[in-house]
């Protein structure tokens, strides 16, 4: 890709689940994007996304509004809430857990334009 890449608000990808929703803004999937993933995840108060890890690329998560609770495989724990920035490695397993009262928002952005889901 050489040149800058539009893409309307149309026209983003929106999943919805029972704890909450992904909006994608920019992936290879989505013709935008060769090089990162980017979207947003809203979780509902109380609720955790699946247990999941990926593969091909390290996570970056930005609390936007709400706190929540990482959750690791090997037991870890941590908290983070608006303004604070978290980094998963590749392939590292992980759940966030709305632990507030509204609905979480984070901006979530990923090292791989076709980023991989495993155990979801």
């Amino acid at each position: 890709m050489d040149a800058p890449s539009l893409l309307r608000s149309e026209q983003r990808e929106i999943i919805q689940a029972e704890w909450g929703e992904l909006t994608w803004f920019a992936s290879a999937a989505l013709g935008n994007s060769q090089d990162m993933t980017v979207g947003q995840c809203v979780i509902k108060p109380g609720m955790s996304n699946p247990m999941h890890r990926h593969p091909n690329c390290s996570e970056v998560l930005h609390v936007l509004k709400g706190k929540i609770a990482h959750r690791f495989t090997e037991g870890a724990e941590a908290e983070s809430s608006e303004g604070d920035t978290i980094t998963i490695p590749a392939n590292l397993p992980h759940c966030a857990r709305n632990i507030g009262e509204t609905d979480a928002v984070l901006l979530i952005a990923f090292s791989s334009a076709q980023r991989q889901v495993k155990g979801e």
